[in-house]
């Protein structure tokens, strides 16, 4: 029996369901029930008939799950995959800035920690942020954390007044304008497709802005057959095992989330088998955090 025979005979045994992110490694991806951004796992963490979800990404998002159903066991392959963005903001500093900006909507990426979670008011991700803050009163100034790169796209396109942390992620930062330059020399007829957590003036060199699931979406009802894909490089095996008729470039050999990457198929297995790793979270901390999720759920 295969690994991967063996985690779909545990996972059927314990009624479990597998989610994955799109920067899993391929073997992740593919053995996975769900494979999809934050948006789209978040939606299904919070629907699942299963009794255990093992999620595969960093452990913000096994918190969000758990959040979301909180009467489920939530286990994760990796206790050590974090996101760097997400330890950049503690509550005490989001209690700061309520202070300093006491009018404001303070609007947190779900690529935060559960307690950051329980402190704000709303939360989004890359893929319906700007919608959710175009939705806001007009009147309404916001403070955006943790992601400078993503709050200064809000500010962009809402034209609304928005107070930015300088939080950032660390492998969006490494893809660079000149990688991007050098992208369209070396494939002409490509068009840039690019993470909103992407500094600016890389986004100010992209055909299209758009979180994972835009791009497979944009990918997939484009006329065109090539891309430069300025995300981090688990979405190239995403892109290219569903639209398979299509050419996918990254712009740079140092766009990988080493977080992203510690969840192995061995771990996902041992995980499945021992059930531990589990993600607990007060019922207090619970309760408060998932006020800012619901709306993002919408």
């Amino acid at each position: 029996m295969t690994v991967q025979e063996r985690i779909q005979e545990l996972k059927r045994e314990l009624n479990a369901v597998i989610l994955a992110h799109n920067y899993q490694l391929p073997e992740i991806q593919d053995v996975a029930d769900y494979v999809g951004d934050s948006l789209e796992l978040s939606r299904i963490a919070a629907r699942v008939e299963e009794d255990l979800i093992v999620f595969c990404g960093v452990r913000f998002m096994a918190e969000t799950a758990k959040i979301l159903s909180p009467d489920k066991k939530v286990i994760v392959p990796e206790y050590s995959a974090i996101c760097p963005m997400a330890k950049m903001i503690e509550p005490q500093t989001v209690r700061e800035l309520r202070r300093i900006h006491p009018d404001a909507v303070i609007i947190a990426y779900v690529n935060t920690t559960a307690d950051v979670k329980a402190e704000v008011d709303l939360c989004v991700t890359s893929a319906n942020a700007v919608k959710v803050v175009r939705d806001l009163p007009p009147d309404k100034e916001v403070v955006f954390l943790p992601d400078k790169n993503l709050g200064k796209y809000i500010r962009h396109e809402t034209g609304r007044t928005v107070h930015i942390y300088e939080g950032f992620c660390p492998t969006h930062n490494r893809i660079l304008k000149e990688d991007i330059e050098l992208a369209r020399e070396k494939w002409p007829d490509a068009l840039v497709v690019s993470h909103p957590e992407c500094n600016p003036d890389v986004l100010e060199l992209s055909d299209s802005i758009a979180s994972t699931s835009g791009m497979l979406r944009f990918c997939r009802e484009s006329d065109a057959k090539e891309f430069i894909i300025a995300t981090e490089q688990g979405m190239m095996h995403r892109l290219t095992k569903d639209i398979p008729g299509k050419k996918f470039h990254t712009p740079s050999m140092l766009n990988i989330c080493p977080n992203m990457k510690k969840t192995t198929i061995a771990k996902l297995l041992h995980s499945l088998e021992t059930q531990t790793l589990e993600i607990e979270l007060p019922e207090e901390l619970t309760s408060k955090a998932i006020r800012s999720l619901e709306y993002m759920l919408v």
